[in-house]
């Protein structure tokens, strides 16, 4: 059941984003995954202030939604959730382990639902059914037999805000802080960047902003496919006249042009709706260069200003009141050169130069960007260059601009929120402390990529992992899945199989839980729960379709179940009572962070959510200095200690439209006309002559590290597409094996997954 090159077929894509495409591919995954009439009626409350809460992406949730406030890929999400497709131990009897390793991720999921708890039984290479008391006993007494330090608490994203909150204090009453999370592979560089320069981890825009900017820069993030609903405020923006300025390796569809399916009109008539006013495609990595060629050309204007005795371009009461380091950084600009700067980021001066002049000539500008920015040797540093170009312009801190980071997972902003994070210095560890009687951990934990290397030593005796797939999310394939087999306890809070369930330790556990969209009963009561979106807005989410099995626990249940069975009673900690009302979770959440949850309760259903507090938002700089930080970047090499020689190639990995992160609905990519495969590679037609490949032909790929490993994927298809000259694009998870461990973010220890220079060779088989 696995998909390879020879299945693929190419078709030239012409489409924009949204469309019949749209409502034909949301048709299909309901049928596909058998979804009754009234649970598909379920879409009609997705993002509403009484429904539920998307379980996809991130992006912020409307006070006064449209009538269908989901898009392709929400629906996708809740399809996926709400099959009626189900795995019970049945399924294991028909099935080893050994054979499903050999089954694709889609098939996998697309199994359906899992249904009961299950223990590896290695004599007969199988899952088998176990009792939930059973199950919390045996995880619990291991966890006992463990050093703490030993152990791993990873969670990917999707869960609640009260599920996060109990699994943090779990971990940290077991003793220690390795809370590692899915953030740490995609925008802790936002986190670490953001809070060094503005003095906050998260992005300082709002929705209502989208209404009040007069131009909008987009880098390195493809909103048709991982937040179309951003669409709709990018449609209207674009109708009001506002220049959209994106910067991105490859002419993603959703940036080029949207058709709305909730207009009629447009369905009838076919229009679209331009996005993108200026499309530049940087050269993976070079996004630091593009953005100091950005502001080398503002520093130009606003010379040019001066000697004519014109206004500044720059904003100069807003750098003396407001910022620091100015001047080294006007120095760093000044001292670059051009040549430097084009070679850098692949672009030219007068492409850099035209965009400067959109934004000299605007007031309120906001930067949106992704993981195309974050997942790099540098991305720390990206992330900062984009604040020096907002500072410039005083653009942070007053209506209609801002920096704008569009995060991946549901509430994967959340958790961080509500304690999940790796670094004792972001825990409220005395309050915890006070509020339930136990000493905190102080000492450094784990993050993915120390959880890692941690493995790979055979450091680890336990994970447990609160939903995801981390063993095909992460880099060093080859190493890790070796590794993986060797760790005593493995654990994993699951909806669907996936590959982090064949991949397991010696021990290996599955507990099954229920989804956000389904009806949580808890002693006869209907349970909600919150989350945080991307711009910091907390939303209640309420389940509203009937659980696909009574045998499944809600992840509270399960996290209070481990909680009981490995620790020593406290009687501050009352696990039961949570688990029986979650009112009472956010009131213990509340009492834990009174700033930002204060009427937790009564707040919860505020139609667009309450906010977190963020002083960067009103000109307030927690920072070292008391104000917004230029930083000087260190380098404007995109893959500073990478890159072998000339006969190297620079891939970056992306997302298509039938996916979300490792879940894989599909293996077609309708935006880049790809069907039937997921293993190929896109490459300029100049760099195929250069080659001497046609499209369809086999190759394979080894990364260009020199360190001793050897890291390949073979049995890739060629197929051509505009991608900047030397550069190569494939899919995320299935060039993971490429990515070296040590090749991460410098400070965040983010993965680079956009910039790994890789050497080419023709054939090869299937990996």
């Amino acid at each position: 059941m696995s998909k390879h090159s020879g299945d693929v077929r190419i078709e030239n894509p012409t489409m924009p984003a949204g469309g019949w495409g749209s409502v034909q591919e949301v048709t299909t995954i309901l049928l596909h995954q058998r979804v009754p009439l009234k649970d598909s009626r379920l879409l009609l409350r997705q993002n509403k202030p009484d429904g539920f809460m998307c379980v996809s992406c991130a992006w912020a949730k409307p006070a006064n939604p449209h009538p269908f406030e989901f898009c392709e890929s929400g629906a996708k999400a809740t399809a996926w959730e709400t099959t009626s497709k189900a795995i019970g131990a049945d399924f294991f009897e028909r099935h080893t382990v050994t054979e499903l390793e050999s089954w694709d991720d889609h098939s996998l999921e697309d199994q359906g639902r899992l249904t009961v708890p299950l223990r590896y039984d290695a004599q007969s290479d199988r899952y088998r059914e176990i009792a939930w008391d059973t199950a919390f006993a045996e995880i619990g007494a291991s966890l006992r037999s463990f050093d703490p330090k030993e152990v791993v608490f990873y969670s990917s994203g999707r869960a609640s805000l009260e599920t996060s909150y109990m699994y943090a204090l779990l971990a940290r009453m077991y003793g220690n802080n390795n809370l590692p999370d899915s953030s740490n592979m995609c925008h802790e560089s936002t986190s670490v960047g953001l809070q060094k320069t503005l003095g906050v981890p998260v992005g300082t825009v709002v929705l209502d902003d989208f209404e009040q900017t007069d131009c909008i820069f987009f880098f390195g993030q493809n909103v048709g496919v991982n937040s179309p609903r951003m669409l709709h405020q990018l449609q209207e923006a674009r109708r009001r006249g506002v220049p959209i300025i994106t910067f991105n390796p490859l002419r993603e569809r959703g940036l080029v042009s949207f058709t709305n399916p909730q207009s009629p009109t447009e369905m009838l008539t076919g229009a679209e709706t331009p996005i993108s006013t200026q499309y530049h495609q940087v050269k993976p990595g070079g996004d630091t260069a593009a953005i100091m060629g950005l502001c080398k050309a503002i520093f130009d204007f606003d010379d040019a200003a001066r000697a004519a005795g014109a206004q500044r371009v720059l904003d100069t009461a807003f750098l003396q009141e407001h910022t620091h380091g100015f001047a080294e950084f006007e120095a760093s600009v000044r001292a670059c050169s051009w040549e430097d700067i084009e070679r850098e980021s692949g672009l030219r001066r007068g492409a850099l130069e035209s965009a400067a002049q959109v934004y000299r000539s605007s007031s309120a500008v906001m930067a949106v960007y992704g993981m195309g920015l974050t997942q790099h040797r540098n991305g720390v540093q990206n992330v900062a260059m984009v604040v020096n170009l907002l500072l410039l312009r005083g653009n942070v801190g007053k209506p209609g601009a801002g920096v704008c980071p569009v995060r991946g997972h549901s509430n994967v902003q959340g958790q961080r929120t509500v304690g999940i994070t790796e670094k004792p210095e972001l825990a409220p560890l005395d309050k915890l402390k006070e509020q339930y009687g136990f000493e905190p951990p102080r000492e450094q934990g784990m993050n993915t990529v120390d959880a890692c290397e941690a493995i790979l030593a055979r450091k680890v005796k336990a994970f447990i992992g609160l939903g995801g797939n981390f063993v095909r999310a992460v880099p060093e394939r080859g190493l890790m899945e070796a590794a993986w087999r060797e760790i005593p306890l493995t654990v994993q809070v699951s909806t669907k199989l996936n590959r982090n369930h064949l991949v397991h330790g010696k021990a290996s556990y599955i507990l099954p839980c229920l989804g956000r969209i389904e009806i949580d009963r808890q002693q006869g009561v209907e349970q909600a729960v919150t989350i945080e979106d991307s711009t910091a807005c907390m939303h209640g989410s309420r389940g509203m379709a009937e659980p696909v099995a009574e045998t499944l626990l809600s992840e509270p249940a399960i996290v209070a179940g481990i909680a009981k069975a490995t620790l020593d009673p406290n009687p501050r900690v009352d696990w039961d009572r949570w688990v029986g009302d979650y009112a009472s979770i956010r009131d213990a959440i509340e009492a834990t962070y009174p700033d930002i949850f204060h009427d937790f309760n009564a707040r919860m259903w505020q139609p667009g959510g309450f906010r977190k507090p963020l002083g960067a938002a009103h000109r307030v700089w927690k920072t070292a200095s008391g104000k917004a930080e230029f930083t000087v970047p260190e380098t404007l090499a995109g893959n500073p200690d990478l890159r072998s020689g000339a006969a190297t190639l620079r891939l970056f990995t992306v997302r298509s439209d039938g996916q979300f992160n490792t879940t894989i609905y599909s293996h077609d990519d309708r935006f880049r006309g790809v069907y039937g495969s997921r293993m190929v590679i896109f490459m300029a037609r100049a760099d195929m002559a250069k080659y001497a490949l046609a499209q369809g032909d086999i190759v394979s790929l080894r990364c260009a590290a020199e360190d001793g490993v050897e890291r390949r994927v073979a049995g890739l298809a060629v197929v051509p597409y505009d991608v900047p000259q030397g550069c190569i694009a494939g899919y995320f998870p299935e060039l993971n094996p490429l990515i070296p461990l040590w090749h991460h973010a410098k400070e965040s220890k983010v993965p680079a997954a956009k910039a790994i220079d890789v050497i080419l060779e023709r054939g090869g088989r299937p990996s």
